[in-house]
């Protein structure tokens, strides 16, 4: 996480936030949306914009951790195939999406951002059909939101995470 000063700290949070892939939870009204195909779903069809429109200023968030080096450091990992990005598009425009890192059956998602309601949710809904069906077994999401708990989100303490964290990153598992 980039600060003022411009220096990058890892953080390592205790209790840790994950999505239990096999509990994940889509409510009613996004069930709908999904249903209704307003959105096209990418995979890595445009990683940096994805990148940039998490880093963008929004309403109530006015200040972003996500640093140009950090912009530079996961277009990096994403070249080197561990960032990915899913998009969903309406027609030819971006409208949402979320990057992570994957790293054997591991997702450590990043941010995300919307333009246009509920998109980042379907994207986030396609993730975990995606990591599932490509067998991964663990979905970090670092922080617990309010958002994120909707959608069956836990907290476990950090010598849990660790000890899933191992043994994920240890399971045959390609995100492509």
């Amino acid at each position: 996480m980039a600060q003022d000063d411009g220096r990058i700290y890892w953080y390592d949070p205790d209790p840790r936030a994950i999505i239990p892939l096999d509990r994940f939870h889509i409510p009613r009204s996004l069930q709908r949306t999904i249903r209704r195909q307003q959105f096209n779903i990418r995979i890595d069809s445009a990683f940096t914009a994805v990148l940039q429109a998490c880093a963008a200023s929004a309403p109530g968030r006015e200040e972003t951790w996500i640093s140009p080096d950090i912009i530079q450091a996961y277009t990096r990992l994403h070249r080197l195939g561990f960032a990915h990005s899913v998009e969903a598009w309406q027609g030819n425009e971006l409208v949402g999406g979320l990057y992570g890192v994957a790293i054997g059956g591991f997702f450590a998602g990043e941010s995300m951002f919307s333009r246009v309601r509920d998109s980042s949710k379907v994207a986030l809904a396609f993730l975990v059909a995606h990591l599932n069906e490509r067998q991964f077994c663990l979905l970090d999401t670092q922080f617990m939101t309010e958002h994120l708990r909707r959608f069956g989100a836990i907290e476990i303490p950090a010598a849990d995470y660790k000890m899933r964290l191992g043994r994920a990153m240890l399971t045959p598992a390609t995100f492509r």
